[in-house]
């Protein structure tokens, strides 16, 4: 059995009659968590930032993230003027695992003083900054 370490969760796009407005993006199944752009490609890339954002705050805070609905199931809002529904992924943290590695002594000197800054832990500091760096990439 193989297991996911990602969720797939629904995000609607939606536009008024306005020409002059922006694409807003939403997730019925996380409240709050919003995006906008001023094209519909804009919006979605930004609510992928908005996602990893929002589940990341989550579980650093010690909540936990709903099951996605399936697409089929989030029932049309009347009030909603749908452009688009679209599934964005994101990806789930595993359970902490210890490793060893080798890492320059010096630089080893600037992750702990910058990890002290930020009020984490080197573990933490390390996981954040591999995690904006994949992000980046």
């Amino acid at each position: 059995m193989t297991i996911r370490h990602y969720h797939y969760y629904v995000a609607i796009i939606e536009h008024s009659s306005d020409p002059n407005t922006r694409y807003g993006i939403f997730f019925p199944d996380l409240p709050g968590c919003t995006a906008s752009g001023e094209t519909e490609q804009e919006a979605a890339v930004n609510a992928e930032a908005a996602l990893r954002g929002y589940v990341n705050h989550t579980l650093d805070v010690g909540e936990k993230l709903p099951h996605p609905t399936p697409l089929e199931d989030i029932a049309a809002k009347p009030d909603v003027t749908e452009v688009a529904r679209i599934l964005l992924r994101c990806d789930m943290r595993g359970r902490a695992k210890r490793i060893n590695v080798t890492i320059d002594e010096a630089l080893l000197g600037q992750i702990d003083a910058a990890a002290e800054s930020e009020g984490v832990n080197r573990s933490k500091y390390l996981a954040l900054a591999a995690r904006d760096r994949i992000a980046a990439a």
